[in-house]
């Protein structure tokens, strides 16, 4: 099912989320919904806070062909190449607005599995790109936090404008 993404500035898009205790059935169930609102948009990634569900949640995908869905509870960095990689990030809580972001090029991330497993993977490019920003999300930042204040007061700015 395809879930409305929050409206910047919803109070619950600054609030981190809680973490996920086990993998249950529920757990699936948002993770589909999640992937089904990711492919509506379309998107490489979400989080839960995103669809205001405020748990530890986030799917990526930033394959070609799609369909390379990664799921992933409490997710974690543990390791960021020192290389980074500017990429023009957005959000579907503040459309039409976007603004280059500078990430580490490559990460490796714990999470918990669909099955409920501690996993650690490699991502790079685009992929750790947007396990990035999905973290971000879930502990309550947004891309543009990246950005200068002038930058953001800017961006922010003409979002406004645009739903006005």
């Amino acid at each position: 099912m395809i879930r409305r993404c929050l409206p910047w500035p919803d109070a619950r898009l600054r609030t981190p989320a809680a973490p996920v205790e086990t993998i249950t059935d529920e757990i699936r169930a948002i993770w589909t919904d999640m992937i089904d609102t990711m492919e509506a948009m379309p998107g490489v990634g979400l989080a839960a806070p995103q669809i205001g569900v405020m748990l530890r949640l986030a799917v990526v995908d930033a394959s070609e062909a799609r369909g390379q869905v990664v799921r992933m509870a409490n997710p974690e960095v543990l390791h960021a190449s020192v290389q980074l990689r500017p990429h023009d990030e957005a959000s579907p809580n503040l459309p039409g607005v976007h603004a280059q972001i500078q990430r580490p090029r490559a990460v490796t991330v714990r999470f918990l599995n669909e099955q409920g497993a501690v996993e650690e993977k490699d991502f790079v490019s685009l992929w750790a790109t947007s396990v990035q920003h999905q973290i971000d999300h879930l502990n309550g930042k947004m891309y543009f936090d990246h950005l200068s204040k002038v930058k953001r007061d800017m961006l922010l700015r003409k979002a406004k404008k645009l739903v006005n």
